[in-house]
């Protein structure tokens, strides 16, 4: 989500699946050429584990049941959402790429667009970093976070005369998925990384905890609304403060979450009970906050960033 020629802009992403017929599941993946070809696997193939709807284990190697890419639309309104000629759809590229770009979040310094995104290969889950001025035309940074990382939101002016972002790295072993804090002299070698935020036992968050857009300038300090899941793979989205000459200092966080799955568009669905964001709009007091519902819509709604402000802990 962005603003750019006084309109409001979307970066959705698009997961793309290949038709299935009985007894045999099919999945893409982008080749060495860049074209995409299609993997066949029997159902019993003892090889394969599919318990998950988004993810494919096959012969110890993971791959996702759909590739994604993103495409740009524009709205006057904020609510009625279509595509603008010459501006093109964000295919992956390269071997770092092949399993497609997804959850995209933009971050505006002066007039410049810094755009975050998941790049998915079977070598890993890493961020993957382009730049732009016009939307039509790209510079890329490469992955400047390596696997196993995403969620990154860098905020939207520097501090101190650093660049700062939000990113999740994650360990199966020790640790777990936490919101990290990284900063930057130029905005593509990042480092200083200090751990923010972790789960919570018994919590909503208690599984993972990963950033939502870039954190929100406010009087009181860095707001950043996050997304939560417990271990029942259920999302919600909560919020927490950091000073604002030092994010690395965590001020506040809700205990609640400020947002969860009702609609019964966000509980059911590609993966159902799921509300999750990477882009809102500020106006004043009034927070947009666009999400995705269910990995399947694409949603609106409406927040006061004081009330939000009143639920930190």
């Amino acid at each position: 989500m962005f603003r750019f020629k006084g309109k409001t802009w979307l970066l959705v992403r698009v997961a793309e699946g290949v038709s299935q017929k009985e007894g045999v599941l099919f999945f893409p993946a982008l080749n060495a050429t860049g074209n995409i070809e299609i993997i066949e696997v029997p159902l019993n193939d003892p090889d394969m584990i599919a318990t998950d709807a988004r993810v494919i284990n096959y012969k110890g190697l993971d791959y996702l049941t759909t590739i994604s890419h993103l495409r740009l639309l524009a709205s006057d309104d904020g609510l009625h959402f279509s595509e603008q000629e010459g501006y093109l759809p964000l295919f992956g590229k390269g071997y770092l790429e092949r399993f497609g770009i997804e959850d995209c979040r933009v971050s505006q310094i002066d007039d410049t667009y810094y755009m975050t995104y998941t790049a998915v290969s079977d070598s890993g889950v890493g961020v993957g970093l382009k730049i732009t001025k016009d939307w039509q035309h790209f510079q890329s940074g490469g992955m400047i976070l390596p696997p196993h990382n995403k969620d990154c939101a860098i905020f939207e002016e520097k501090i101190k005369g650093k660049y700062y972002c939000l990113h999740r790295p994650s360990s199966k072993e020790i640790g777990g998925n936490y919101i990290w804090l990284a900063e930057s002299s130029d905005g593509r070698q990042w480092g200083n990384h200090q751990c923010l935020i972790k789960t919570r036992s018994g919590s909503w968050d208690n599984a993972r905890v990963g950033a939502g857009a870039a954190p929100i300038r406010t009087t009181q300090g860095w707001l950043e609304i996050y997304h939560g899941a417990n271990t029942e793979q259920q999302y919600c989205l909560g919020a927490f403060l950091m000073d604002i000459n030092d994010p690395s200092k965590v001020i506040s966080r809700t205990i609640e979450p400020i947002m969860v799955p009702t609609e019964a568009y966000e509980l059911s669905g590609f993966f159902g009970y799921v509300v999750f964001t990477n882009g809102h709009v500020v106006d004043g007091d009034r927070l947009t906050i666009y999400y995705g519902a269910a990995d399947e819509f694409v949603c609106g709604a409406h927040f006061s960033i004081n009330v939000i402000l009143s639920m930190l802990q």
